[in-house]
């Protein structure tokens, strides 16, 4: 095994996690179930977390991050929003820069 740097980041937005790497995960993956429960379960997640990690998103952000449908003949579903599809974009950069800095402060080390 070689050696590495490893490191997380979170958004915070008055003290409380906004985004971070599990929220993200969670969104994507609504974004191609098109279901919280599907991708809750797909996250080995409860339901119930996953309804609360994105309510405390909705409630914090701006705009809203996912609309969910309410079910019917049709069936319901859950869309990430144009917004929430930014929130993605602009974490995995942020994340992507951060883990490209450490990699070359990493190297300079003399271990």
């Amino acid at each position: 095994m070689e050696d590495q740097i490893r490191s997380r980041i979170w958004i915070e937005k008055e003290g409380t996690i906004f985004l971070g790497y599990g929220r993200i995960e969670l969104l994507k993956k609504i974004d191609e179930t098109k279901s919280i429960s599907a991708a809750a379960k797909s996250l080995n997640m409860s339901y119930k977390k996953a309804w609360r990690l994105i309510n405390d998103m909705n409630e914090s952000a701006a705009k809203p991050v996912i609309i969910k449908n309410i079910g019917g003949r049709h069936g319901g579903g859950t869309t990430i929003t144009g917004y929430g599809k930014s929130l993605i974009n602009q974490f995995e950069t942020i994340n992507n820069n951060c883990i490209e800095f450490l990699n070359k402060e990493f190297e300079k080390l003399d271990l």
